[in-house]
């Protein structure tokens, strides 16, 4: 997948929460958002698929410690359209992280790594980030 934003060195806190606005692509086959202390330590890998590898209209999350992907998750309900609106939200705290998507799915995915702190954000794949917002 392309990388679409990259930003590092940002000391985000647990409780704390991120809000992206965009746009999916209106081919879009699947795009992902990471968070966590860098590329290799992320304690969430969010990744809507519309159609990518196997899956079909499917939400995948996974966690990656020193380079080495954990156990997936998968999550059929799919809030995402092509070429449409979107707005994602991102919280954590030691134990779990949040995703809240469109108003429409309240994701939980435990913070396998116990970060209560991240300084990494990435978005990749069909997804045209609008805006960012740290509250």
């Amino acid at each position: 997948m392309v990388l679409q934003l990259v930003a590092s060195c940002l000391k985000i806190k647990s409780g704390e929460c991120i809000g992206v606005k965009g746009k999916v692509m209106a081919e879009a086959k699947s795009f992902a958002f990471n968070l966590g202390q860098d590329a290799s330590n992320l304690i969430i890998h969010f990744n809507p698929r519309f159609k990518y590898h196997r899956d079909t209209r499917t939400i995948v999350c996974n966690s990656k410690l020193d380079g080495k992907w954990g156990e997936e998750m998968w999550e059929s309900e799919f809030p995402f359209q092509q070429g449409e609106e979107a707005k994602i939200e991102i919280s954590f705290d030691a134990k779990e992280v949040t995703v809240k998507c469109l108003e429409d799915l309240n994701l939980k995915f435990p913070n396998r790594l116990g970060l209560e702190g991240v300084n990494y954000l990435s978005v990749e794949g069909d997804f045209e980030v609008h805006s960012l917002k740290f509250k």
